[in-house]
């Protein structure tokens, strides 16, 4: 295990003890209960780095499992947060986090969108479609999560509205992303949270040009955000919740530095 990795499983450990390790992993029969929580206003934009995260559908009050785009709201980017600012420079905010929709001007004042389980649910607006895709090409990076075999198609049908001609890349252990960081030398075998089968990772390239910048980073059949939310139970192996982090670091540092 590197340096890196040790001081990540340290924190990880850290937030176990620090929210009853496993309290909430034997409730239930081992699953957590349904999660609700307010959505809180945005922080104003002030050059620090905030998680954001993309809003479909109409305005809501609270996070909660049926509303797809807010799945493990905030607890597991805040988390998430605190293990950037453990491990990097990057010096994130930690309790705020933005929600914002496709078409919002305030997303192009952040490099980096993080979108959930973009399934049956997700459908984008002409004016969605537009804004986002100049957000794309304007240097924005997308990190996509939680869906899976089934939902493929509806995914695929909307990004084909933000960018018509787009096309989907496998990428394997060789691509940079999986370095950037954590050396991730078999991301196949990350363990999933409830999927089965192994996780899928898949790209979109600018101009659809595997030599030109990489704009998007696609988790299929796989969600690392429900890792990130419960790190601090007990509820998963604290290894397979380093993985997850390991994952979302490395994405965060590509986007920022490609």
């Amino acid at each position: 295990m590197t340096k890196g990795a040790k001081h990540l499983a340290a924190v990880v450990a850290g937030l176990a003890l620090a929210t009853g390790a496993t309290a909430v992993a034997q409730r239930r029969g081992g699953f957590a209960p349904p999660q609700s929580a307010l959505i809180l206003p945005n922080t104003p934009y002030d050059g620090r780095f905030t998680f954001v995260r993309l809003r479909y559908g109409p305005p809501v009050s609270y996070a909660s499992q049926r509303v797809m785009w807010s799945h493990d709201y905030p607890t597991g980017e805040r988390n998430f947060m605190r293990m950037m600012t453990e491990l990097t420079y990057l010096a994130p905010h930690i309790e705020e986090t933005n929600v914002t929709s496709l078409d919002d001007p305030e997303l192009f004042k952040y490099p980096l969108a993080y979108l959930c389980e973009p399934g049956y649910q997700w459908t984008v607006t002409d004016q969605e479609a537009t804004s986002f895709r100049a957000y794309l090409l304007k240097g924005g990076f997308l990190i996509v999560d939680d869906f899976r075999a089934r939902d493929w198609p509806f995914f695929e049908e909307q990004m084909r509205r933000i960018l018509p001609d787009v096309r989907f890349f496998d990428l394997d252990a060789t691509h940079p992303i999986f370095h950037s960081f954590f050396e991730i030398d078999a991301p196949e075998e990350y363990p999933n949270f409830y999927d089965q089968g192994k996780p899928i990772y898949r790209g979109i390239y600018e101009n659809n040009d595997p030599a030109k910048r990489l704009m998007a980073i696609i988790n299929y059949n796989t969600d690392i955000s429900e890792f990130w939310e419960f790190s601090g139970t007990g509820l998963r192996p604290i290894d397979e919740s380093n993985d997850a982090y390991k994952l979302g670091v490395n994405y965060i540092i590509y986007g920022m530095t490609h």
